[in-house]
């Protein structure tokens, strides 16, 4: 599978569009009235003021404070930038805030502290202490990044946790845990050597000894080699503290037998001479990133018994400290902690490692394209599992608890289990299994519009992206001159461009449509004109001939127009039971309404065929169906020959056997509000919809155009589905990114 390319150009975009930078802040009180502006702040604010003053731990009722993190930098050592400065690192900082909220719901803020002096870094965030509940510190260069946390901790009286240390170091020891499970070794027994002395690497070793491997099992090197006592070059007290009684002076000599090599050091640090070395069943992070010390490939040459993980998302066992800060601080805030201790962070990395043990959920298998069994080649679970959320905080939570770190300690594990299970937002993952399908997939896409600058970024993104080729449908001249006008002439050469005058399949083509149409009214000259001058019909004719897998149109085309002429060409219309079926995705939830494309004013016949339509493409989703006819009434009052059909719609289902929850008809707060439904104990639906199904065509665009302008919902589709091949129709103000959306969604055969 091919490896994403990301430009420039489009690194630059994604964090200008559609508003600059990436997170905003939203009121979570109303704030329309008078009342509610009092209420907020004067004088209805003295009240929750007052009470704070008189007892601090209110805070954490009344503001924000318990679920709010700041991630702190001066960008000292940037990714692997370097010294940028506390602005250059700013775009590093907002991305950290946002995988907080999308991993653990926890809220952030990315502050930037433009000093180097510790003295005065550490003044200004304890001055900053009563606003948050913990303080992630973010890309500060050792050794100031340990003289800062450690004074930092002895100050505050919240977390403070310096994630390029303790992160790696938490997913280390998770993924060592379960590497040493596997070789059948003990951690007091093994011989491990660390590679790189900086913030990440005494972290981890400091974590490993804690969790009972032996000082004088530990080798420590540097660029200057082994840490040894009594060396007094390029020495400091961090560095010391692990320094060992031994002969050995190199990295070449230190591997020679070792167990366990961990690395945080450079690319090619280690050669497969080293490895070769190595004891028995030996275990290797090679954790340096871009590119680690050496590549699994060429590890596996020499010892293919080897344990091999890396930093890198395209190679197994991936080190992301994503499995690590997010849980470590929704556990914290939850207990109200006066820190993150040893026993919080061992504790998570138990945790990690035990839900690596575990059998894989269907929907992560789905996600990565691939069944995942805990083994050489899974021994860390990966970033997308979505029980991390409800497994990795409560034992966070439990460790605070009995260590004394807890201000409020959880009484109710169960429930606080059950809440985090609720919190987090499903179509992330959803969304995710789609996409890796479609990389997995490799699909030929054909972009039918290649006129369209629209398109043609699209259909660029799509390649780049590592979906799969893209077929353009469109004049080479013309193509050319689009993308160079947007910005991407480089992609001229990567782009196939076919048309009608280029084509060999031209006359098989035509043949295979007058077949179709020749009793329709359509003699020879009409089918040659559709086939060589009408791009939708082009296009629809090269995917049913094999010549690409999946087929994106309509940007510049009204969608009825568009389904007009993709159906000379295959059965894409009511009679042949095809449907249009669009997903609505707002604040976490995801709803399907059906049909928002085909059926003008369906029948109870054709509800019912919609509703099967619906329920294959939640299937395809990831959702299991649960379907409801909505109308203005709910189960035959008031009366009104309008919903007769859809009283009887659910009947056709029943005739037919179907084998997903549905019941109707009913209004749309009985069908997605659990407080509405308790009056109508008889439903069949065991919780809310996540289909609707609508009486007409119209009911369903107002419905979805209503979500999507008045709301901000994200709107997918409509999809396509009833018909033989992946045809997805985008609607004329479409961006590139919708389209490219489109795209994914035919590739991943949602439909």
């Amino acid at each position: 599978m091919p490896k994403a390319k990301i430009t420039n150009e489009e690194a630059l975009a994604f964090h200008l569009e559609p508003t600059p930078g990436k997170w905003e802040v939203q009121a979570t009180v109303p704030m329309t009235t008078q009342r509610d502006l009092s209420l907020a702040y004067s004088p209805g604010v003295a009240v929750p003021c007052e009470a704070i003053a008189a007892d601090p731990g209110l805070a954490y009722d009344y503001t924000n404070k318990g679920n709010l993190v700041a991630v702190i930098s001066n960008g000292t050592a940037v990714l692997g930038l370097g010294n940028l400065g506390a602005l250059g690192g700013k775009p590093v900082m907002e991305g950290k805030a946002v995988l907080f909220k999308r991993f653990a719901d926890v809220n952030s803020i990315d502050i930037e502290l433009d000093t180097e002096d510790p003295d005065e870094f550490c003044r200004a965030v304890k001055l900053m202490g009563p606003t948050f509940g913990g303080i992630n510190l973010e890309d500060i260069k050792a050794p100031e990044c340990f003289i800062i946390e450690q004074r930092l901790k002895e100050e505050m009286d919240i977390p403070v946790f310096h994630d390029d240390q303790h992160g790696t170091a938490v997913i280390c020891a998770a993924g060592l845990i379960n590497a040493l499970h596997i070789s059948g070794k003990k951690i007091e027994d093994v011989k491990i050597v660390l590679n790189g002395a900086g913030a990440a690497g005494i972290a981890c070793i400091e974590l490993l000894k804690t969790m009972g491997a032996r000082h004088e099992n530990c080798i420590v090197c540097d660029t200057k080699g082994v840490i040894y006592q009594g060396r007094t070059e390029g020495m400091n007290q961090w560095k010391s503290a692990h320094a060992i009684k031994t002969e050995l002076r190199s990295l070449d000599e230190a591997m020679k037998g070792a167990d366990v090599f961990l690395g945080v050091s450079v690319k090619g640090a280690v050669t497969q001479e080293m490895v070769q070395s190595m004891a028995d069943n030996p275990v290797i992070f090679a954790m340096a990133n871009p590119d680690p010390e050496i590549t699994p490939e060429e590890a596996h040459e020499v010892r293919p018994d080897a344990i091999v993980a890396t930093g890198r998302s395209d190679y197994p066992n991936q080190v992301n400290n994503v499995l690590g800060f997010p849980y470590l601080f929704r556990g914290a805030l939850d207990i109200h902690a006066r820190a993150i201790n040893d026993e919080m962070k061992i504790a998570c990395a138990h945790a990690l490692a035990a839900l690596a043990r575990e059998d894989v959920p269907d929907e992560v298998a789905m996600a990565y394209g691939k069944s995942l069994t805990f083994g050489r080649d899974y021994i860390i679970p990966t970033p997308f599992d979505p029980r991390l959320i409800h497994r990795i905080p409560p034992a966070v939570a439990r460790a605070g608890m009995d260590t004394g770190a807890a201000r409020r300690p959880i009484i109710d594990m169960d429930a606080y289990e059950l809440g985090l299970k609720s919190r987090m937002d499903p179509t992330a993952s959803i969304l995710r299994g789609i996409n890796a399908r479609a990389r997995k997939a490799q699909s030929r896409m054909i972009f039918a519009e290649g006129d369209d600058p629209r398109v043609l970024r699209a259909a660029v993104m799509y390649q780049r992206s590592g979906y799969g080729k893209a077929l353009v449908v469109g004049r080479q001249d013309d193509v050319k001159t689009k993308l160079e006008a947007a910005g991407l002439e480089d992609a001229v050469r990567e782009l196939e461009v076919v048309n009608a005058a280029n084509t060999a399949h031209l006359e098989t083509y035509k043949e295979f449509l007058y077949s179709r149409l020749q009793r329709k009214g359509f003699d020879q000259k009409d089918v040659h004109r559709l086939a060589a001058r009408d791009r939708h019909v082009f296009s629809a004719l090269m995917l049913a001939h094999g010549h690409g897998d999946g087929l994106v149109t309509g940007a510049t085309r009204k969608s009825a127009h568009v389904l007009h002429q993709i159906s000379h060409v295959f059965d894409a219309d009511a009679a042949h039971g095809a449907a249009g079926i669009t997903a609505l995705l707002h604040k976490g939830k995801i709803v399907l309404i059906g049909d928002t494309l085909v059926h003008e004013w369906p029948d109870e016949h054709d509800l019912a065929t919609i509703a099967e339509r619906a329920a294959d493409v939640a299937r395809h989703m990831g959702l299991e169906p649960r379907v409801a006819f909505v109308s203005f009434s709910t189960f035959g009052y008031p009366i009104s020959e309008r919903t007769e059909k859809l009283t009887k719609a659910p009947k056709v289902l029943e005739a037919r056997g179907v084998n997903f929850e549905f019941e109707g008809e009913m209004t749309v707060d009985v069908a997605l509000n659990p407080r509405s439904k308790e009056a109508y104990p008889f439903s069949r639906l065991t919780g809310p919809a996540n289909i609707l199904i609508v009486p007409a065509r119209h009911s369903a665009s107002i419905s979805t155009k209503l979500m999507q302008e008045m709301a901000g919902a994200t709107v997918i589709g409509p999809i396509l589905t009833g018909v033989d091949k992946p045809i997805q129709i985008c609607s004329t103000v479409s961006t590139a990114n919708d389209i490219l959306n489109m795209a994914v969604l035919a590739s991943a055969e949602i439909g």
